[in-house]
């Protein structure tokens, strides 16, 4: 009897396993990595010595120790590296409704030159019919999914791109930690989409001394954000806006509107983008610019090239070129060369990089 039971459950579990879909994807990519006076940051123990009062009315001095993470520079050149694996659980009815879950996990290098180790982000589950597709989870919103917004971005690391005059942080994607727990929705047909997403999210704020300890009880604040699109297609030519606004009380929500125009003419490709970035601070709110273009050089040569800037004091320009050479296989060269620069900023900064990058 129990070798029936156990024979009915494997065959149970293997009809399972095949009736379903898995897929694996993602890519690989090392090299090295140029920033101008980098500064990296270290975890250092401080241990500092305190008078406290004994139980006998007099005086001791005891060590106490505390954890601090201590910002200094660091070596300007060092081995960057990532390594990305897309886990996709697919499934579809006999009606066409197809639906999907997807875990990331990868590994990076961080800013001191050291190895991460990788681990799994959170999950997206997505629900696809038709034109119209619902992710919910960890999920990119209407900015991050909108056609253009990234345009050719420049270097093995993609470290610079036409967005950079942007400050007003949207829903976006997480590929190393948890994400928003929010919806994203989206509806093609023909040449038009449409997309919209929601992130229910709320502040705790608590009063506290100088010193940092609290003084009275939280205060709850919503800080929902949302956010819709919409995109055309015309011949070569893709048209594409976004709007998208933050709860922040007192009146005071602070929102982002982008247009994007891309469009391919034989072996040139390019894009346009401007944005209406209303962070509602004086430092960052105002207006952003950007284009990119890309040009096939051959049959195995790319050059890029992008450009972003804005006219508020804290806004990032960025302005880089760059060039992948296809090894075949899904194999590459890729490099570029830079300048962060803002008008608050102390000094400009160049960065640049060069590997290799396999896609599988």
């Amino acid at each position: 009897m129990k070798k029936v039971l156990f024979a009915s459950t494997a065959l149970i579990a293997t009809a399972g396993v095949a009736a379903a879909e898995v897929n694996f994807s993602g890519y690989g990519r090392f090299g090295i990595g140029y920033v101008e006076d980098r500064t990296g940051s270290y975890d250092v123990v401080r241990t500092t010595p305190t008078t406290v009062s004994t139980a006998g009315g007099g005086t001791a001095v005891v060590t106490q120790t505390s954890n601090a993470s201590v910002a200094t520079q660091t070596d300007d050149v060092i081995l960057v590296s990532r390594f990305r694996l897309n886990i996709d659980g697919i499934v579809e009815t006999d009606g066409g409704v197809r639906f999907e879950g997807r875990v990331r996990l990868q590994a990076d290098e961080n800013n001191n030159g050291e190895a991460n180790s990788a681990g799994l982000n959170g999950a997206r589950f997505s629900v696809i019919y038709g034109g119209l597709r619902v992710d919910a989870g960890n999920v990119a919103g209407s900015f991050d999914n909108l056609a253009n917004y990234y345009g050719n971005e420049v270097g093995l690391e993609l470290f610079a791109g036409q967005y950079s005059g942007v400050d007003y942080s949207f829903l976006a994607y997480s590929s190393t930690g948890s994400g928003s727990n929010a919806v994203f929705f989206q509806y093609s047909v023909g040449d038009f989409s449409f997309g919209a997403s929601y992130d229910q999210a709320t502040l705790a704020t608590v009063p506290a001394t100088p010193g940092g300890l609290p003084t009275g009880p939280a205060t709850f604040t919503d800080a929902d954000r949302w956010d819709i699109s919409a995109t055309y297609t015309f011949n070569n030519i893709t048209a594409a806006l976004a709007y998208g606004q933050t709860d922040a009380g007192a009146g005071s929500d602070p929102s982002l509107t982008v247009l994007t125009l891309g469009g391919e003419w034989g072996d040139f490709s390019g894009t346009l983008f401007v944005a209406d970035d209303a962070t509602k601070v004086a430092a960052t709110d105002g207006t952003a610019w950007g284009l990119s273009a890309a040009y096939n050089l051959g049959a195995a040569t790319t050059l890029l090239f992008t450009y972003g800037d804005g006219n508020a004091s804290a806004d990032t320009q960025q302005v880089a070129i760059g060039a992948i050479y296809d090894l075949g296989g899904g194999a590459s060269l890729r490099g570029g060369i830079g300048r962060d620069d803002c008008d608050a900023c102390a000094s400009d900064t160049i960065r640049a990089d060069f590997g290799a990058q396999f896609n599988f």
